[in-house]
């Protein structure tokens, strides 16, 4: 089984997983600081390259009632930038909670500061990667359940 490479994209950041293998376990990758999306769009298709990935995750912002707002249209947007550029196939999916579900696991993980509420360049950083990892992680249990 080829990898899958998941993508949190936000307005500054895109926060990068991937899978093992096996398609069991996803890992935080990266953080790629958003510049223009061409440049966006040559760093995510390197990234395939360099890890052999099969797929893409792409998160899909919807807001709680489960439309498409103005963040996901972004997303839209730019996914489509980037199936123009990679015949890897491409699967959107609902990111609602992931930031939340990726914070509170890393404060119970201890990763976070627990003292303050002010979050440092590098903590918001790794909540994107993180992000990633939990959309990520969602998508490979529910492919195992599918399987059995």
């Amino acid at each position: 089984m080829k990898r899958i490479l998941s993508l949190d994209i936000g307005d500054r950041r895109i926060g990068v997983a991937m899978s093992d293998t096996l398609g069991i376990l996803a890992t935080p990758l990266t953080i790629l600081d958003r510049k223009k999306d061409e440049l966006d769009v040559a760093s995510i298709i390197d990234l395939v390259n360099k890890h052999d990935a099969g797929q893409i995750l792409a998160g899909l912002p919807r807001s709680l009632s489960g439309g498409i707002g103005q963040q996901a249209e972004k997303v839209l947007e730019f996914v489509e930038k980037l199936k123009q550029q990679t015949n890897v196939p491409i699967e959107l999916r609902d990111e609602r909670f992931t930031t939340l579900d990726a914070q509170r696991l890393m404060r119970e993980a201890g990763t976070k500061n627990k003292r303050s509420n002010i979050k440092n360049k590098k903590e918001k950083m790794h909540d994107d990667a993180a992000a990633a990892a939990v959309l990520l992680q969602g998508y490979l249990d529910e492919k195992a359940l599918e399987r059995q």
